[in-house]
C-alpha cells in the first residue's frame, strides 16, 4: 500500500553536488523516521541518514557537514543534499522510512527502488 521513490541520482564529479529526493505514497497514516541508506556491490549497507519526524537528524560520521537530510512531513517527501562529493559516495542511495498505514496498528519499514549516485572525474 506504500511506494517509496527516489529522484536525483546520477554522474557528478568530484567536488560537485546532486540533490536527492524520495516521495512516499500509499495508504499513509503517518511517518515517523525517514533515512537514506547507500549500498556498494560486496559491500554492507550503510546508513548515511536520518531525520526523525520532528525533524532531529544524525548522520554517518563518512558525510558529517557535506550531506544534509530534510523533509517535508506535510507531503511524505525526503530529500538529502550532498556538496563536495567524493568518488567514495558512489552506491546506490536507497530510501526507507517508518510508516503507518490506515487500518493497520504497526509502524511498518518500506524501502524505495535505490537511486544510482556516481562520482567520477
Amino acid at each position: 500500500q506504500v511506494q517509496l521513490v527516489e529522484f536525483g541520482g546520477g554522474l557528478v564529479q568530484p567536488g560537485g553536488s546532486l540533490r536527492l529526493s524520495c516521495v512516499a505514497s500509499g495508504s499513509i497514516a503517518s511517518v515517523s523516521a525517514m533515512r537514506w541508506y547507500r549500498q556498494v556491490a560486496g559491500k554492507e549497507r550503510e546508513l548515511v541518514a536520518v531525520i526523525t519526524s520532528d525533524g532531529r537528524t544524525t548522520y554517518a560520521d563518512s558525510v558529517k557537514g557535506r550531506f544534509t537530510i530534510s523533509r517535508d512531513s506535510a507531503n511524505n517527501i525526503l530529500w538529502m543534499q550532498m556538496n563536495s562529493l567524493k568518488p567514495e559516495d558512489t552506491a546506490v542511495y536507497v530510501c526507507n522510512a517508518d510508516i503507518s498505514v490506515f487500518r493497520d496498528d504497526r509502524v511498518n519499514d518500506y524501502w524505495g527502488q535505490g537511486t544510482q549516485v556516481t562520482v567520477s572525474s
